[in-house]
């Protein structure tokens, strides 16, 4: 009987020992990794912090005074106030915003194509696939500049237009509003695709094979496995997907500014090109920081949506 007590008395003792050992590793990992954690919270918050700071201010390099010092020229909110009011700001943020409604939606529609037929085995598959991922491994800049030659008076596209026409055809793409702007949005669809096909790609191949296997049994269509099984388990990685394009065409830069530096005029300047001038030309920093802030706000917005809309996806049963 007393050899019972005391063997149960020892698994006892393991059993309270095994959270008190867990506690113990808990509080060693967070020591070894606390060095870390404020080498990265100070370079994440102190940016922040100083971006509100000049924001505030009517700081600019050629005040004469340093950063430090802004405060003497502190401007109560006014930067905010004029933001509100400054109508080339949002007609950039309306052009972002057209940028972005056209070409997201197309490059994921086209990438989903695409990833669905890469999906299946074909001959010269490596190879196609290799090429199909080169846009994305073009430097921005470049893909700005070739897409710049490629729509010239005397292009390429114009050439190819007038062999198909069989009469000239001079068609001046970047020195028209509306055609400048078209352009810029094929040169984004055209290195971007790729990125969207591959992450969906890698969505689609973790699609669980036996339970479409299950339903072309039970007499299911392709579109119908691919609408009932294929899309419900790709939520997450469509999220993924979408945030990060939505994320990025806000940032579109190189390659818009090499084929038209913001015009004609200012017919195809983004929110980032008028952030670029107005920090090189007009040198009003702390007008400046206003605007990148109320921007890095939007996208964080649209961050944490996406991320409420994943954790959804996961708990909600595909």
């Amino acid at each position: 009987m007393s050899a019972v007590t005391v063997t149960v008395s020892k698994d006892a003792k393991a059993a309270l020992g095994k959270p008190v050992l867990r506690d113990e590793g808990a509080r060693l990992g967070f020591r070894l990794t606390l060095p870390a954690q404020v080498l990265v919270l100070f370079i994440s918050v102190f940016p922040l912090l100083m971006q509100f700071y000049i924001s505030v201010t009517d700081w600019s390099p050629l005040s004469g005074l340093g950063w430090w010092n802004a405060w003497e020229m502190w401007n109560s909110f006014a930067n905010y106030t004029d933001l509100a009011a400054d109508a080339r700001f949002w007609s950039a943020l309306r052009r972002t915003a057209i940028v972005m409604v056209v070409c997201v939606p197309v490059e994921f529609l086209l990438g989903l194509a695409l990833a669905t037929l890469f999906a299946d085995d074909f001959p010269g598959k490596r190879i196609f696939y290799s090429i199909l991922l080169m846009p994305m491994m073009v430097v921005p800049a470049v893909a700005g500049y070739m897409f710049f030659m490629l729509f010239q008076s005397g292009g390429p596209l114009n050439d190819i237009l007038s062999a198909l026409s069989g009469s000239r055809v001079t068609i001046a793409w970047l020195s028209d509003p509306t055609l400048a702007l078209i352009a810029v949005i094929i040169a984004d669809i055209w290195q971007w695709t790729p990125l969207m096909f591959l992450i969906l790609l890698a969505g689609l191949v973790g699609v669980p094979q036996d339970q479409i296997k299950a339903a072309t049994l039970l007499g299911a269509n392709p579109w119908q496995r691919f609408v009932t099984i294929v899309l419900p388990k790709m939520k997450t990685i469509i999220i993924i997907a979408l945030a990060i394009r939505v994320i990025e065409n806000f940032k579109i830069f190189d390659t818009l500014y090499i084929m038209t530096g913001g015009g004609p005029g200012v017919a195809t300047e983004t929110i980032s090109v008028y952030i670029y001038k107005v920090t090189t030309q007009d040198l009003i920093w702390g007008y400046v920081a206003a605007i990148a802030l109320a921007i890095l706000v939007v996208l964080s917005i649209v961050a944490v949506f996406a991320m409420k809309r994943m954790a959804r996806a996961r708990l909600v049963p595909a």
